[in-house]
C-alpha cells in the first residue's frame, strides 16, 4: 500500500485545527453516514467496536446538551451544526458473537470481568473517537472535540436505561476560520519519543 498523498495529510494533520466557531452550513445525514461507515473499519480489540455515537442537532437536544456544559463549551456547541456525542457501550461484549465469529467466547472473558471489560471500553471507544475525528475531516468537515462537561448528567439525559457511557464530545461542521487562533506547539520527536 503506498502513503497518502501530501494533500490528503494536510486535510487530515497537517493544516486539520480544531474549531470552536462554526458556520450555519447543515451536516446532512448522508454525512454523518458516510463517517460512520468509515469510522467502523478501525481496529478495536476483538473487533470488539464499543463506541457509540449519537449525533446531536435538533435545539431541544442541543439544550439538555448545553445543560451538562461548563460554561466556556456553550456557545461552542449553541453554533455546531452538530455535536457527536462519543459513548461506550459498558456491555459491547453482548455483540462480540456477532463482531468476532472465530472466537465467540471472548463474550464471557469480558461479561465475567467487570475492571477488563470496563478498560477495553474506554479505550476502544477513545480510538473509535479518533477514527471519528479523522473520518470527519477526510469528508470535509471540521471537528472540535472536548471534555469540559458532566459525564454523569449528560449520561443520564441521553443514556437512562442504557449500558451507555459518554466519552467525549465533538462539534462538527464547517469552522469559521477567521476566529481561529494561531496553532500551538507540539512536541518534537526526541521530546515523545524513544526507538528501543
Amino acid at each position: 500500500m503506498d502513503a497518502i498523498s501530501i494533500e490528503a495529510t494536510k486535510q487530515l494533520f497537517t493544516e486539520a485545527r480544531t474549531y470552536s466557531a462554526w458556520s450555519k452550513k447543515d451536516v446532512s445525514e448522508e454525512t454523518l453516514r458516510k463517517i460512520y461507515e468509515l469510522v467502523k473499519f478501525g481496529p478495536t480489540s476483538a473487533n470488539s467496536c464499543p463506541a457509540r455515537f449519537v449525533f446531536v442537532k435538533a435545539d431541544s437536544e442541543k439544550e439538555k446538551l448545553i445543560s451538562t456544559l461548563i460554561p466556556a463549551n456553550v456557545d461552542k456547541v449553541r453554533a455546531a451544526p452538530v455535536t457527536a456525542i462519543v459513548a461506550m457501550d459498558e456491555k459491547f461484549y453482548e455483540k462480540i458473537p456477532k463482531l468476532y465469529p472465530p472466537a465467540p467466547a471472548y463474550r464471557e472473558v469480558f461479561s465475567s470481568n467487570r475492571e477488563l471489560a470496563e478498560s477495553t471500553s474506554f479505550r476502544n471507544s477513545s480510538l473509535q473517537g479518533a477514527y471519528f475525528i479523522i473520518a470527519a475531516r477526510a469528508q470535509g468537515l471540521d471537528c472540535g472535540p472536548m471534555s469540559g462537561f458532566d459525564n454523569k448528567k449528560l449520561d443520564e439525559a441521553f443514556f437512562s436505561g442504557t449500558s451507555w457511557k459518554s466519552n467525549f464530545i465533538c462539534n462538527v461542521g464547517y469552522g469559521d476560520k477567521t476566529k481561529l487562533f494561531p496553532r500551538l506547539p507540539r512536541l518534537t520527536f526526541e521530546e515523545a519519543c524513544r526507538i528501543v
